[in-house]
């Protein structure tokens, strides 16, 4: 059974033709060697031009793992879909550096670094959890001057990168078998993988590239659950999009009754009560109906609560 705000039918035209409106998540499986664009490409040519589609966080192309990317109007949550929790598993080599920081650039070995021990791995791995400073490899997905760093690093270009704050939740070294040594870390968005992985050896005295990354899991959308490239290319979409409410529940939620639900279409506030940190600047909220669907993200001001973005929903089923 479709979710009702994930596929809405629309009346029928003259020439019997449907359109059907697609409003939700696609937890994907990246494969290695594809940049974000070209997956994102995959499902908007089965879509049509008329379907919006983005992409929830730039994976490089040499990573592998979930792409979540939203469909119609809930590209427009992609921001709020972001703040939450990202987790990876990666594996980095030893004494040897690149200028990519990974396999694909020339190696570089370095015999005389030390080889640290298990215990200095743990301990470099437990100074790098919270907020830290990072400065990201010049050959990450990030934009500098609108264009991706490692297209123009590859291009022979000397790319400054711009240090930034990053959140780091949580990071376990899982095995350490010298050279290589593998850690699964939950993080923020932001936080570039390759460059934790160069830090955590540089604190633990040595150097190192990366070999192996996939994601885990943004939010609640997890690996195990992913959808393949075959399946995107092949399968009917709107059976396997998301709703969108699960994505965004770090954002404190009110119920809208079918009366505040229509003041939302309309662009009209609600009355309400401010939430506990009310004086927290743009402080927002879902709006969500009886039967979970999304009807809004709300802001607080002048005591009620003004829509922000306003979403469909399937209104014979308030």
């Amino acid at each position: 059974m479709n979710h009702p705000q994930i596929r809405v039918a629309v009346a029928a035209t003259t020439t019997q033709r449907v359109t059907v409106n697609l409003f939700g998540f696609l937890n994907c499986e990246k494969p290695p060697g594809m940049t974000s664009r070209d997956l994102v490409n995959v499902v908007s040519r089965r879509l049509g031009k008329k379907t919006k589609v983005g992409h929830a966080g730039t994976l490089d192309p040499l990573a592998e793992g979930v792409l979540v990317l939203g469909v119609g109007p809930a590209v427009r949550l992609i921001p709020y879909l972001q703040q939450q929790p990202k987790r990876y598993r990666a594996i980095f080599r030893l004494g040897q550096s690149s200028e990519s920081g990974d396999l694909e650039g020339p190696i570089t070995d370095h015999p005389d670094l030390p080889h640290p021990s298990e215990a200095s791995l743990q301990q470099a791995a437990r100074s790098l959890v919270g907020t830290i400073e990072q400065t990201p490899s010049a050959y990450s997905a990030i934009w500098v001057d609108g264009q991706r760093a490692y297209k123009r690093a590859r291009a022979g270009e000397v790319v400054a990168m711009p240090t930034r704050q990053v959140q780091i939740d949580s990071l376990q070294i899982d095995r350490y078998e010298f050279p290589e040594f593998e850690f699964e870390t939950v993080c923020g968005s932001g936080t570039y993988i390759r460059s934790l992985g160069i830090d955590l050896a540089r604190a633990a005295g040595s150097m190192a590239v990366m070999s192996y990354l996939k994601r885990l899991a943004v939010g609640p959308h997890e690996a195990q659950n992913s959808i393949s490239l075959e399946r995107l290319r092949e399968d009917d979409l709107s059976i396997m999009l998301s709703p969108c409410a699960p994505s965004i529940a770090h954002l404190r939620q009110i119920k809208v009754d079918p009366d505040q639900c229509r003041r939302l279409g309309h662009g009209l506030c609600i009355d309400g009560s401010p939430l506990p940190d009310s004086e927290t600047p743009n402080q927002e909220a879902a709006a969500v109906t009886g039967d979970g669907q999304l009807r809004a993200i709300l802001k607080w001001k002048d005591e009620a609560w003004f829509p922000r973005k306003v979403f469909p929903i399937d209104e014979g089923q308030l």
